[in-house]
C-alpha cells in the first residue's frame, strides 16, 4: 500500500507541481542565447517534446520500481528516476524561458507510460531492464536528432539536451549491466512507432 501511495504521489508531483532539480541546469559559459521569433517557436516545440519524454520517464521508472522483485534493482530505478527529475525540471524551466507551455496531453502520456512500465515489470526483471535499455537507446537517438535540429544559436537548449543525452546513455548501460535482455525486433519496432506518435503529437499539442 505504501508503494502504491508513493506511485500516486509521484504522478501528482510530476503532472501538477514544479519539479526541482538536484543538479544545476547545464549551461554553456559565455554563450548567450539570442533567438528570432521563428527560432524561438521551433526550439519551444522541440523542448516540449523533450519535456513529454521526461514525464514518461517518471512514469516508467515509477511503475518498474513498483513491480521489481529485487530491492537492489528498485533502488537503481529510483536513482535513475531522480536523475530524470533533473531533466524534467530543466526542460520545464527552458519552456518557461521560451514562453511556451508543456503538452496538454501530459496526463495521457503519463498514464500510458505507467501502464507500459507495469507490463514490462510484470514480465520479470530481465525484461523490465531490457525495456529500459531499449527505451534509453531510442531516447538517446531522439536527443541526438534534436541536437541536429535545434537552432545553432540556442545554446541554452542545446546544453540541456546534450547533458540529457549523456545521462540516458548511462542509464542504458546500467540497465544492461544489471541483466537487461535484448528485446525482440517486433517489440523494438512497436516501441519506435509509439514514440513517433507521441513525439509528433507533442510537437504541437
Amino acid at each position: 500500500m505504501d508503494q502504491i501511495l508513493g506511485a500516486v504521489d509521484g504522478a501528482l508531483r510530476t503532472l501538477f507541481s514544479t519539479p526541482r532539480a538536484t543538479r544545476p541546469c547545464p549551461t554553456v559559459a559565455a554563450d548567450d542565447t539570442h533567438l528570432g521569433a521563428q527560432e524561438r517557436s521551433h526550439s519551444a516545440a522541440l523542448m516540449r517534446v523533450n519535456h513529454v519524454g521526461e514525464v514518461c520517464a517518471q512514469a516508467l521508472y515509477a511503475a518498474q520500481a513498483l513491480t521489481s522483485r529485487s530491492p537492489e534493482l528498485r533502488t537503481q530505478m529510483e536513482r535513475a528516476a531522480r536523475e530524470e527529475t533533473d531533466h524534467l525540471a530543466w526542460t520545464q524551466s527552458r519552456l518557461d524561458e521560451l514562453g511556451a507551455r508543456p503538452s496538454l496531453l501530459n496526463p495521457f502520456w503519463y498514464a500510458g507510460a505507467f501502464g507500459l512500465g507495469l507490463l514490462a515489470g510484470r514480465l520479470g526483471d530481465p525484461v523490465s531492464l531490457g525495456f529500459v535499455v531499449e527505451t534509453e537507446r531510442q531516447v538517446e537517438a531522439h536527443l541526438q536528432g534534436h541536437l541536429e535540429r535545434l537552432p545553432a544559436g540556442d545554446h541554452a537548449s542545446r546544453a540541456i539536451v546534450s547533458q540529457m543525452k549523456d545521462d540516458e546513455a548511462a542509464h542504458a548501460l546500467q540497465a544492461q549491466a544489471a541483466g537487461g535482455i535484448e528485446l525482440p525486433l517486433p517489440v523494438k519496432l512497436a516501441m519506435r512507432a509509439a514514440a513517433k506518435v507521441m513525439t509528433t503529437t507533442a510537437h504541437y499539442v
